[in-house]
């Protein structure tokens, strides 16, 4: 068996960046830990390190081996709360949320997890759609909350539920408005305009919107982050987009105002799984609740 304390020192010269750093911190001689990771190593049979300079950085199944370790230690930290608690385990929901999807949508997508009668943990990762679907499909991740099924050019074991649909909303602060000429959609033309990133699914579909009704707004700046781009907009440096479904919430949030609506400009949502029927209790309410609560109008 894999020697915990072994896995314990890797774990911390992995995050400290080398052995020397990690003595300190384990209050270790540098000759011990070096030892002990010596000995992970030939038990494993892999390298796990590569020297770089002055540090120490990851090879690839030294990645993989930290990924399990966090998984392990993780769950000894659970033990112990179940423990203290008289024994009544949480459910473990770990579930990833592609970096493109709104903070506002997976919030009210995800929140039933935390209402079930059973306790449940939560413990949410964001990231790109390629570094989460590679967690999904070693079931390092429940689910998977998306803005589009998973890509045709992608082999791996998985299935897309589609959540629900809704057209977008344009948003401005109160000032921005009154500056803004015509009615809308024409307000638009040469307005100033912040946009998602063109690798984002919506923003293809704002382009074609925008090219449909003939308006060229002066796109000021472009975000990968959703949430950034809505605190742009509440300071007055542009109209920017957000789902028609959280329309009330933007406005309270971020103190604009809807200034127009494009129906016809979708963005979809999908809760991608390793299986073809949800089993975990935790995913299948998340799913119901969505298309039940959060899309049934749309």
């Amino acid at each position: 068996m894999i020697n915990f304390k072994h896995l314990h020192y890797f774990c911390t010269v992995a995050r400290e960046g080398g052995v020397a750093r990690a003595s300190e911190r384990l209050h270790v001689t540098p000759q011990t830990i070096s030892g002990q990771l010596g000995l992970l190593g030939e038990y494993l049979g892999v390298d796990l390190f590569k020297k770089v300079g002055r540090n120490l950085e990851l090879t690839e199944i030294g990645r993989l081996v930290l990924g399990y370790a966090d998984e392990i230690f993780s769950l000894g930290d659970e033990l112990e709360e179940a423990v203290q608690q008289s024994g009544s385990r949480p459910h473990v929901f770990r579930v990833g949320i592609v970096d493109v999807v709104p903070k506002s949508i997976a919030r009210r997508i995800l929140e039933p997890a935390l209402k079930m009668d059973e306790p449940v943990r939560m413990v949410c990762r964001e990231a790109s759609m390629d570094t989460l679907l590679a967690d999904l499909a070693v079931h390092r991740l429940d689910l998977l909350l998306a803005d589009r099924p998973i890509p045709a050019t992608v082999s791996m074991r998985g299935y897309s539920h589609k959540l629900g649909e809704c057209g977008v909303s344009f948003f401005a602060t109160r000032m921005l408005k009154r500056k803004l000429k015509g009615e809308f959609p024409q307000n638009l033309n040469g307005a100033p305009m912040l946009m998602p990133n063109t690798d984002n699914q919506l923003r293809s579909g704002i382009d074609k919107w925008l090219g449909m009704h003939r308006i060229r707004p002066r796109t000021v700046a472009e975000f990968d982050d959703s949430a950034l781009m809505k605190a742009f907009g509440h300071e007055g440096a542009g109209v920017f987009v957000a789902p028609t479904a959280i329309k009330d919430q933007v406005e309270r949030q971020y103190q604009v105002i809807a200034i127009g609506q494009a129906d016809d400009v979708k963005e979809r949502f999908y809760a991608i799984s390793a299986e073809r029927r949800v089993l975990h209790p935790v995913v299948a309410a998340v799913v119901a609740a969505a298309r039940k609560l959060l899309f049934a109008d749309e």
